[in-house]
């Protein structure tokens, strides 16, 4: 990766660091929905980066949104198991195509892998994010609607996101 390509990465976490904290944490739709787009900053970064600093810069990004939401590590945990798993899906999906070289992105992958890409781990961070904050088992039926409802309304920001962006 060059210092460019660097400097670019780093500006977008940047940019959905500072939409997640000041903007998004405030929109909920219909009480069901939260949007989580700083995991954007995750998933779209390249394909071939190495495991350990993915798992770096995912910490990262997550304890920053914990220190600003006061969520005491939640984001950094869900943060940190999408970038542990998300090689694996890469790899994965790589093999079934049978690319040599895997590229992230709707312009290089299509929207349909892009999306059989993003929408596992968008529902498994939230997963871990709302089933951590279940406080008995009577709130399983709300949760899994936040789960889902949240799973959507992220996953079509990220993808629109990325339809307007430059790379």
């Amino acid at each position: 990766m060059s210092l460019r390509e660097a400097i670019q990465y780093s500006l977008m976490i940047l940019l959905y660091l500072f939409l997640q904290i000041f903007f998004m944490r405030n929109i909920v739709l219909f009480n069901y929905a939260f949007c989580f787009i700083y995991i954007a900053g995750v998933l779209l970064l390249p394909a071939d980066i190495d495991r350990m600093y993915l798992l770096l810069i995912a910490f990262g990004i997550g304890f920053t949104v914990d220190v600003f939401s006061n969520t005491f590590g939640m984001h950094a945990s869900a943060s940190v198991l999408i970038a542990y798993l998300r090689p694996f899906l890469i790899h994965y999906q790589m093999k079934s195509r049978g690319a040599e070289r895997a590229e992230v992105g709707i312009r290089a992958q299509g929207l349909g892998a892009f999306l059989a890409y993003i929408l596992p781990l968008i529902l498994l961070h939230h997963a871990m994010l709302f089933f951590m904050e279940m406080n008995h088992f009577g709130m399983i039926l709300y949760t899994l609607i936040r789960i889902g409802a949240s799973a959507l309304f992220t996953t079509l920001l990220v993808i629109l996101l990325e339809l307007f962006s430059k790379r």
